[in-house]
């Protein structure tokens, strides 16, 4: 796979490798919808809203997953200088953004008919909102700098730093005293959902990840592309800067 280091090499598999990951998310969100609708009861408390619940998590893991990608892209940049990994964190901010930003919507949403409001600031959703403005600070970065090889380092180093946040946010509730609820799937002991929710959650966790993945792709393409632009206008623009000395 190191080969595929090379962005030439990278652009050929995804070219096969996005359409996969983009069919696999469409049947996988599709099955998962029939089982959540059609299969999954409704909660003995909560009712039918208990079915937020299957977009909410899966936002909540990808945004966590995302921002650790990223973390993951960061030192591979810093460290390694690999081609990729500066092009790879920047494909993944607005991902990790969007699922973020859907995981406090869709949090809100569940928490005013369970909670009787729309937002409290415990540890928990005031460090989810955190990691959203981090993510809005990294792709305000990005976008301070005309040259994106001259913004990795420190966008890299600024995605280092806001990781501390990742930790607080799945710990949170382990270490404070919050309204939401502690870990029921990832957990000691097993998951304490019902087969019959757990199934369907992971599912669509799976097709999120998939739709992630086929996002990402895209997003690493059209960013090399970009950069290969970028470098053909300013060479033809010192061409033509010659041209007009001569």
């Amino acid at each position: 796979m190191l080969r595929f280091a090379n962005p030439t090499l990278f652009l050929k598999l995804v070219r096969w490798l996005m359409p996969l990951a983009a069919g696999a998310s469409a049947v996988l969100l599709g099955w998962g919808l029939y089982l959540v609708f059609a299969v999954s009861p409704e909660d003995y408390q909560q009712g039918a809203t208990v079915r937020i619940m299957y977009i909410h998590v899966p936002a909540a893991w990808l945004a966590l997953s995302c921002y650790s990608l990223m973390a993951l892209s960061s030192i591979g940049s810093l460290v390694w200088k690999h081609p990729l990994a500066d092009v790879s964190a920047k494909a993944l901010a607005p991902i990790g953004a969007a699922f973020t930003f859907l995981c406090l919507v869709t949090g809100a949403l569940w928490g005013k008919p369970m909670w009787g409001t729309w937002w409290v600031w415990d540890a928990r959703l005031t460090s989810v909102l955190v990691l959203f403005l981090v993510y809005c600070g990294i792709m305000a970065l990005w976008t301070a700098f005309d040259d994106p090889a001259r913004a990795a380092r420190p966008v890299a180093i600024l995605t280092l730093f806001g990781f501390i946040n990742v930790p607080i946010v799945k710990f949170s509730v382990d270490w404070w005293n919050t309204l939401h609820q502690p870990a029921s799937v990832f957990r000691m002991g097993g998951p304490s959902i019902d087969p019959s929710m757990l199934t369907p959650l992971f599912v669509m966790a799976s097709g999120a990840t998939a739709l992630m993945l086929a996002l990402h792709l895209a997003g690493m393409r059209t960013e090399i592309l970009r950069r290969r632009v970028r470098t053909l206008s300013q060479q033809l623009a010192r061409q033509d800067g010659l041209n007009h000395d001569g």
